[in-house]
């Protein structure tokens, strides 16, 4: 009886409110639905609901947007309607990443060339100082890191602590993105903050296949 008075007195207490107060919270409402048809993957739903009113740049308690869900999961359907519809490409979720970013992570080459494509920033940078190309390399992700070197990043750009793409590569043992780095002109002998090469964080991180190419491509501590 007492959850029944409740329903009633909130339903009681929103008929109650100012015309334009409704309206607010139906939108509330249907962007809710929006989030949850975009974690669920139904293109049909989000492009329905959308056409009620939703915004694409909708945002849940951890601020993803249904672009940045779709790009995670690897949705490109889903991610070029988003887009297609006006979803801002380069809004991030509270730990300031980026849908391209989740892409990049996640190895979805082209939703990464998709978002390229919607002018997405590819150096912006999360809360952690990563970009994602910083992403791409450490997860190797050689695709993407590919897709992004060609719009025009620097192979050799210095990251936070002077890193570089190919150290990141190293450090987490990606042979396949190592290769791709040297083919793109990446330099072994830059050092990191610390001075350390890419060869030194290989081998201090147990990856002598790693250390093994950067040698046979002249790399020295």
């Amino acid at each position: 009886m007492k959850r029944l008075t409740s329903i009633a007195l909130a339903v009681a207490c929103a008929l109650a409110l100012p015309a334009s107060a409704q309206v607010g919270l139906q939108q509330l409402n249907v962007n809710g639905e929006l989030l949850v048809a975009a974690r669920g993957g139904s293109v049909a739903a989000v492009a329905a609901l959308m056409d009620q009113g939703a915004s694409p740049n909708s945002r849940d308690r951890l601020g993803d947007t249904p672009l940045n869900v779709a790009s995670r999961s690897g949705n490109l359907a889903l991610a070029r309607l988003l887009a297609e519809r006006g979803a801002d490409v380069n809004l991030p979720n509270l730990a300031g990443v980026t849908p391209l970013m989740s892409a990049a992570f996640g190895g979805h080459t082209e939703i990464v060339r998709l978002l390229i494509g919607a002018r997405a920033d590819t150096r912006r940078v999360d809360r952690v100082r990563k970009t994602a190309a910083v992403y791409a390399a450490g997860t190797g992700q050689v695709d993407c890191l590919g897709a992004l070197l060609d719009t025009g990043i620097d192979v050799n750009e210095r990251y936070d602590n002077d890193t570089t793409l190919l150290m990141w590569a190293a450090g987490y043992g990606r042979v396949a993105t190592i290769q791709l780095l040297l083919d793109r002109g990446a330099q072994t002998g830059a050092r990191d903050n610390r001075g350390k090469t890419a060869l030194m964080i290989a081998r201090e991180e147990a990856h002598p296949d790693v250390a093994a190419l950067l040698q046979q491509r002249g790399a020295i501590e």
